[in-house]
């Protein structure tokens, strides 16, 4: 069975928004929106997957991300284990780098349904202020 470990990063801002975008067509998950992130790759940490990959997807550089929780998510197909980070505070304005759609939403305003499952705790988690 396939195993990924992904680190993602959850970009809040002042105003308690949370920077999204949305899984390309061609994705496994393919619609789903999500919090900007990748596979960790051989020899990198899960804290320097992160700022890389924000970097490469949304174009910030991230300073100080804060591992939240590791999570665990089992597909017929896969294991994935997520890094989730919390990124505070970065350099740049984040944007659809890659030409993915991607919003700002208040972060009680979060909608677990329109991310993939494995994201379903800590959605909910920051939804109803616990993160």
């Amino acid at each position: 069975m396939k195993q990924l470990n992904i680190s993602v990063g959850i970009i809040r801002n002042e105003q308690k928004e949370i920077f999204i975008t949305q899984r390309d067509a061609s994705s496994h998950m393919a619609g789903c929106w999500e919090f900007p992130g990748g596979k960790i790759e051989a020899g990198e940490s899960p804290e320097q997957a992160v700022i890389r990959e924000l970097q490469e997807e949304v174009g910030i550089n991230a300073t100080s991300p804060v591992l939240l929780k590791t999570l665990e998510h089992r597909f017929s197909d896969r294991i994935i284990t997520l890094h989730f980070f919390l990124v505070e505070s970065w350099q740049g304005e984040p944007y659809g780098k890659e030409g993915q759609p991607k919003r700002w939403v208040a972060q009680s305003e979060l909608d677990e349904t329109e991310f993939p499952p494995a994201n379903e705790e800590i959605v909910n988690a920051l939804k109803n202020n616990q993160l």
